[in-house]
């Protein structure tokens, strides 16, 4: 039995993930209050249990009894200890993109009310969850994510991996926007020769031949390329030997158009040769597709 449990701040798009799952198959269930996950597995993993319950999704917010979250960690060793598959997806994005998102519903927030602002409710909504927060196997940054997104990047990152196989995502992003917060391992690629101050580059993108050609041509780009290739094949099945499931790989330079989208293009273009489940995301385009391999 599989069992994925789908957490994070209000906003952050825990019902679109959910109804990805249920999509697929998975028995899934709304804010289940966290005192029932034992009956659930026990009656899930029982010999006479319906297939349907061989994979089971349920939504864990703060909705919850703030006590039942605090001693989480205790509840996920029990878990761990009844013979199932378990995978905790955590969900968030910028306080700012949930605040909008509030303002654009005009949904009340489930930790707001008379003494507690909206903003003050998404700060101590944060504090709420880290319990589970640290606990999970998949951090998704869902800011600046469409809905149509958000569910892509489910598919391919959570469904469309095969059992014992871990997820790769190279995503380029631009350090004016800050660092995204799903991040295991951040590279600065802000060194190398930047295209935007060739005003015939400026326009386009890293995705485009006269970038690429650009950076092709630069010595400190193929070093650049070959010592992180060589880092990330050195540690990724290391990572991988320790049962890390999902691993987010992100590149950074200035603005996120150029350097990093070159650079998490080749990277993943290599990995994809090595690893099944490879994605490439490019948060400062997020209208344009990566290039085809």
């Amino acid at each position: 039995m599989k069992l994925i449990i789908v957490s994070g701040r209000s906003g952050s798009g825990k019902s679109t993930a959910l109804h990805v799952l249920e999509d697929l198959g998975y028995y899934c269930i709304d804010n289940l209050p966290i005192g029932l996950l034992f009956p659930l597995t026990r009656e899930a993993t029982t010999r006479a249990a319906p297939d349907r319950l061989n994979r089971i999704a349920v939504s864990i917010d703060a909705r919850n009894l703030s006590d039942e979250i605090a001693n989480f960690e205790e509840i996920y060793e029990r878990l761990g200890g009844m013979g199932l598959t378990l995978e905790i997806l955590y969900l968030d994005a910028s306080d700012q993109s949930l605040l909008q998102r509030f303002h654009a519903t005009r949904r009340k927030h489930p930790l707001s009310n008379d003494r507690r602002s909206l903003t003050e409710a998404i700060k101590h909504e944060k504090a709420l969850l880290e319990p589970l927060a640290k606990l999970a196997d998949l951090h998704i940054d869902t800011t600046g994510l469409s809905m149509y997104e958000l569910r892509d990047m489910v598919k391919q990152r959570v469904v469309g991996r095969r059992e014992q196989e871990m997820a790769l995502l190279f995503q380029s992003f631009g350090y004016k926007h800050g660092v995204p917060v799903d991040s295991d391992y951040v590279f600065d690629v802000r060194c190398l020769p930047n295209p935007y101050w060739d005003t015939n580059l400026r326009q386009f993108t890293g995705l485009d031949k006269p970038v690429i050609a650009f950076l092709e041509k630069e010595p400190l780009s193929g070093q650049m390329l070959d010592e992180l290739t060589r880092l990330l094949a050195t540690w990724l099945p290391a990572f991988s030997n320790s049962n890390r499931s999902y691993m987010t790989i992100s590149i950074g330079c200035t603005g996120g158009q150029h350097r990093s989208v070159y650079i998490s293009e080749q990277l993943g273009r290599h990995f994809k040769q090595h690893y099944n489940n490879v994605q490439i995301r490019h948060t400062e385009l997020p209208h344009i597709k990566p290039a085809e391999s």
